[in-house]
């Protein structure tokens, strides 16, 4: 099922969560304040999870951000670009209050060896872990010249890789977009709100 929308080696193993999250957002984080590129559509009220045994992707980079709301209140994000995705046992899920009660949806993909895909993923997130691995690494660039197609402001504090891989994905995000996502085997569920990807 596909969603569309407009819209020398050298790896180094480290914890995806101490450099883009922890060392890089208080750097990064100034360029909001700077107007820095804003995610492309009005967010919901609700963050969400997302979480992959696997995720392996070419053409990455990373950036400061805001998602913005329909309240007109902006959200500090971190942005992460990667021009090709693959995804194995892919799991999204979000809460919602209602007035019957808090009601979660959990989307699963990409399980049984046969991974999910994606093209031009964005994705606005404030935490992210996982084991990764980067090729190329560049940590310190100029967001308006990262190695992907959508950048950051000039001035900024970036990073971009020519591939990057993360074992137990496990992050939170306001927004994720792609030119097409593919979901192998999607199921939707809808559940009480108490059962997550983490």
């Amino acid at each position: 099922m596909q969603f569309r929308k407009l819209t020398s080696t050298h790896a180094g193993r480290v914890m995806l969560a101490a450099v883009p999250v922890a060392l890089v957002s208080t750097v990064m984080m100034a360029g909001v304040a700077n107007g820095a590129v804003p995610v492309s559509f009005a967010v919901s009220g609700s963050q969400f999870q997302i979480g992959a045994s696997q995720l392996d992707g070419t053409g990455f980079s990373q950036y400061a951000g805001v998602a913005p709301d329909t309240a007109g209140k902006d959200h500090q994000v971190a942005i992460a670009n990667i021009k090709s995705a693959t995804l194995s046992d892919l799991c999204q899920s979000v809460v919602t209050d209602t007035p019957l009660g808090k009601v979660g949806m959990l989307i699963t993909a990409g399980g049984g060896g046969k991974p999910a895909s994606a093209t031009d993923l964005q994705i606005g997130m404030t935490d992210l872990k996982g084991d990764s691995t980067f090729k190329n690494i560049r940590i310190g660039v100029d967001a308006s010249t990262v190695n992907t197609a959508a950048k950051g402001t000039a001035g900024d504090f970036a990073q971009d890789a020519d591939a990057i891989s993360i074992t137990h994905l496990q992050q939170t995000a306001w927004s994720t977009q792609a030119s097409v996502f593919t979901l192998t085997g999607m199921h939707v569920q809808l559940t009480d709100g108490s059962k997550g990807c983490f």
